[in-house]
């Protein structure tokens, strides 16, 4: 330790005297013993107080809370084609860079584009949610529930678009796998997403992906409604 005096440097030297118990180290393994015993019988005979539980898994899984950030998946319309509009807010928005997207041309008046090409890497991903957040048309989740299955190769762990489009939701697979139009998660800011399952009506996301603080609660533009 040092100490100033008068544009000086004093050096005072600060020492710790061990005594014979602290020397021995004799009194710190028996409270280390003690703890150690102390939680073994308890994991046993505990009942519910018990420390730690052992899960059965894979017989048992644990049900992680609702904001928990799962595998990615896409949410189709009704025709089974993605929401997505390749606007590419969700690529641009990624900081690991694990989102690719090529865009093609449709035919749709509702729509100005549509991911030709769109895979996700999750052995990169760092499950922020940014993309969740960036989506202006809730094309994007990630509220499966699911944890990624480990892989072998690189080239598995990249998901196309058919695979995050299989992918169903907590709600969904709850309710026998059947397609729900379930409200949009809350995203990580605490405000509420619009769903817009018909695409945003080629306007690009003006709007964002959340609800407008003027028009809360009322629907905004065609095939537009907040919940």
């Amino acid at each position: 330790m040092t100490e100033a005096t008068k544009g000086t440097i004093r050096i005072k030297k600060v020492s710790h005297d061990m005594d014979v118990q602290d020397r021995l180290f004799v009194p710190a393994i028996v409270s280390g013993l003690g703890a150690t015993v102390r939680h073994f019988f308890k994991n046993i005979f505990g009942g519910e107080a018990k420390y730690s539980m052992t899960i059965q898994y894979p017989d048992v899984k644990v049900e992680y809370p609702q904001r928990f950030r799962g595998q990615h998946r896409l949410v189709p319309r009704e025709d089974g084609a993605p929401r997505c509009v390749a606007c590419f807010m969700c690529q641009t928005a990624c900081p690991a860079r694990c989102i690719h997207i090529v865009a093609g041309e449709t035919e749709d008046d509702r729509i100005e584009k549509y991911p030709a090409v769109f895979e996700i890497d999750e052995l990169r991903c760092v499950m922020c949610g940014l993309c969740v957040e960036a989506c202006p048309c809730d094309a994007i989740r990630m509220d499966s529930g699911i944890h990624p299955k480990p892989v072998y190769t690189h080239e598995e762990g990249t998901f196309a678009k058919n695979n995050l489009l299989a992918v169903l939701g907590r709600e969904e697979a709850k309710a026998g796998g059947g397609r729900s139009k379930a409200a949009p998660p809350p995203t990580a800011a605490g405000t509420g997403r619009k769903v817009r399952e018909h695409g945003d009506g080629g306007a690009g996301g003006s709007a964002g992906g959340y609800e407008h603080p003027k028009t809360k609660g009322q629907p905004i533009g065609p095939n537009r409604y907040s919940h």
